[in-house]
């Protein structure tokens, strides 16, 4: 089940919500529990088997843990031992057949089966949830939670279950525990949502289409215009479908009185790929930063560490979203000019907003074309189309075989949404607008063009459902 589903929209949204406002307070989180596995058990019925192992492992874990007043080394074993499970689940269903095939290559015949598992919708993210509490328990951050249903709620909630934000315990355990549901924050909850869905089912699926056309055509026929369209329209579809995903995350935890932290702001106006970074999925950054980065030594240990550990980072972050050369090669992409712009690069961008801004738009722009091809060697071709343009004028395709005039307009308003609008606008005129009757009417037209654009069947599945 999907949020931009009819049977989310229409049918689970609203049951749930009535229900919860309607529930007493202590069984709210027994209510909610049972929603979300069966929101997840609703496309892989399966598998909500393995996401309460996961849960009760990692409960299990946290106690033990705390229960280790004194014994140092053995809440590290404790901890060891809990992270090695999590993990171990985690390459089991996401990367044991990337890891085999590589072994069979490096061997020249296949000594190995590869197998054939699903991979259960958002593992990396929950998995990723849950190594964080153990570690925050651990290190003190964070108490154990002594009721089951606590961390099972935290791990499984289905605002953002799927593709995150990825939630540490410590920032909503207090919510968890106790929380007021209020029609105010209902209210903003709801907006945020239909901001949201709109971003998603007006904007993301629309250059989607876009680009999953010009991705059927054979390389040979592609020239530098087409594949610069069609990276562009992709750069801005992952944006609003990630983001639009995230919006309706935050708004849905709203509506049930959880204030689940930000996962974007404005990350395409960003003037260096570590600010972009710090505005991009920004949950994933600071998980990385925190239990990674920083254990590893962080900017503490010199020069030569910092950069090495920056590369370990976005080696793993790359990896981290799946099981394949390009996604390993996108990230290595990112921790080369990370690198780069703590040597010299910095500086020189410093002198110009618009030249570190175009800078950093086209290296992500660049990277998202490795992200998106179906292999690294077409996304490679992709790319010496538009730094090589000379080279390839000639062009069997027109364009309005993939674009049309509601295509291009999509693309202005992407645009114009991606930070333009909101760097231009006082602060003043925004608060003004938030709450206003016209900031209302205006929701309520994106939600009945949202709801038409779903029942025509132009929808397509979240970009970030497969990590």
């Amino acid at each position: 089940m999907v949020f931009s589903s009819a049977i989310f929209l229409l049918l689970f949204l609203p049951v749930v919500f009535v229900f919860n406002w309607f529930v007493k307070k202590e069984f709210s989180n027994y209510f909610l529990l049972l929603a979300s596995l069966f929101f997840y058990a609703w496309g892989e019925p399966h598998l909500v088997i393995l996401m309460m192992v996961s849960i009760v492992i990692n409960w299990i874990v946290g106690r033990l843990i705390e229960e280790q007043a004194r014994g140092q080394f053995r809440k590290k074993l404790i901890l060891s031992l809990g992270i090695i499970c999590n993990l171990g689940i985690l390459v089991y269903y996401k990367y044991s057949g990337f890891f085999l095939s590589i072994i069979n290559k490096f061997l020249g015949k296949d000594v190995f089966v590869i197998p054939q598992i699903a991979l259960p919708i958002g593992i990396s993210f929950f998995t990723f949830q849950a190594i964080s509490y153990i570690v925050d328990v651990y290190r003190g951050d964070t108490q154990s939670s002594p009721k089951l249903v606590n961390v099972a709620l935290y791990i499984s909630f289905f605002p953002q279950l799927i593709a995150g934000p990825i939630v540490k315990y410590r920032e909503i355990d207090k919510q968890i525990e106790n929380r007021n549901v209020q029609w105010s924050f209902v209210a903003q909850g709801f907006r945020r949502f239909i901001y949201g869905l709109s971003k998603k089912v007006l904007i993301s699926n629309v250059l989607g289409l876009c680009v999953d056309t010009v991705y059927t055509y054979d390389i040979s026929i592609i020239d530098w215009k087409t594949a610069w369209i069609c990276s562009l329209a992709y750069t801005f579809q992952i944006y609003y479908d990630f983001s639009g995903y995230s919006d309706m995350a935050i708004g849905l935890g709203k509506m049930f009185g959880f204030d689940i932290p930000e996962n974007f702001n404005y990350p395409y106006l960003s003037k260096s790929i570590s600010e972009f970074w710090r505005k991009w999925h920004i949950s994933l950054g600071s998980w990385f930063r925190e239990y990674v980065y920083i254990p590893l030594g962080g900017n503490r240990k010199g020069a030569f560490r910092t950069y090495l550990n920056l590369s370990v980072v976005f080696f793993l972050t790359g990896l981290w979203h799946g099981a394949d050369f390009s996604f390993i090669l996108w990230g290595v992409y990112h921790g080369f000019f990370s690198v780069v712009e703590r040597l010299k690069l910095k500086n020189i961008l410093n002198n110009s907003k618009f030249l570190s801004r175009t800078y950093c738009f086209l290296i992500v722009n660049f990277g998202w074309v490795l992200f998106r091809a179906p292999n690294t060697l077409l996304g490679l071709r992709m790319i010496s189309r538009m730094i090589l343009p000379w080279r390839y004028s000639g062009n069997e395709i027109t364009a309005w075989n993939y674009l049309d005039n509601r295509t291009l307009f999509v693309i202005l308003c992407a645009v114009i949404g991606m930070g333009v609008i909101q760097t231009i606008i006082p602060k003043k005129r925004v608060n003004q607008w938030r709450g206003s009757i016209p900031e209302s009417i205006y929701c309520v037209i994106l939600l009945v063009l949202s709801l038409s654009a779903i029942a025509s069947n132009t929808y397509n599945p979240f970009i970030y459902f497969q990590f």
